[in-house]
């Protein structure tokens, strides 16, 4: 007789809601940020007189500075996310929020990280431009903390531009955006005679970082050209 036959199934185990689950994920980056803001907030602090004063000096052109800006447009960045959300739900553009969000967020995530590459050293002008053509060569001198910066350039991007552009939405082509946007920096600097070395590694690590990114919103990718809705199509015509 085969008793396991007669066993009954236990139940499936029960998943946690999605909205559950995202509030833990928002609750989790919100310490994870917050923790972070504690570490640096004497550096950050010591930037703010002259950031509100509006000095270029020690404020713009140091890195403090452009974090703390970073922070204090944050609440303005969401305002006009949720503004350009308004009027597309108003016209009847679907997924609204997302694309407005996502716009927002690649622009306000990605600019600063820019302008801290872009930030002339002490020989700018007169120190020669400086090439590293050699991969692997200065990965090992990044240290953490370099490392860490350079995945973070083009991470915004790779995480937003996919939610917004269908044409976007492949791994390969992520890819391909942060090494894309990584060697016009890097050919910018060069230019530029910076006192930067432009280097391959920066260009490898940069399009890691935007294809990571890219792989944690993958669930919200933008994968098929949504049509107009049936009252923006009667606006259109009208």
């Amino acid at each position: 007789m085969n008793h396991d036959a007669s066993r009954p199934t236990p139940p499936p185990t029960p998943k946690p809601p999605r909205r559950t689950l995202g509030i833990v994920l928002v609750g989790l980056a919100v310490l994870g940020l917050a923790g972070g803001l504690f570490v640096i907030r004497r550096p950050l602090l010591m930037s703010a007189p002259r950031c509100m004063a509006g000095r270029w000096h020690g404020c713009y052109d140091t890195f403090n500075g452009v974090v703390l800006m970073t922070l204090v447009t944050l609440p303005l960045a969401v305002l006009l996310a949720w503004v350009l959300a308004s009027r597309r739900r108003a016209a009847g553009v679907p997924s609204a929020w997302r694309i407005s969000l996502a716009e927002v967020g690649m622009v306000h995530g990605t600019v600063p990280f820019v302008w801290l590459t872009m930030m002339p050293g002490g020989g700018a002008g007169v120190v020669p431009a400086r090439v590293s053509l050699v991969p692997l060569r200065d990965l090992v001198t990044m240290g953490t903390l370099g490392i860490t910066g350079n995945l973070l350039v083009f991470a915004a991007l790779g995480f937003f531009a996919p939610m917004r552009f269908a044409a976007l939405a492949s791994v390969p082509r992520v890819l391909a955006l942060g090494a894309g946007c990584s060697v016009l920096v890097e050919t910018a600097q060069y230019a530029l005679s910076l006192d930067r070395v432009s280097s391959v590694d920066d260009v490898l690590v940069n399009a890691t970082g935007a294809l990571l990114a890219g792989l944690a919103s993958r669930r919200w990718w933008r994968t098929t050209t949504e049509a107009p809705s049936h009252t923006s199509a009667i606006r259109a015509a009208a």
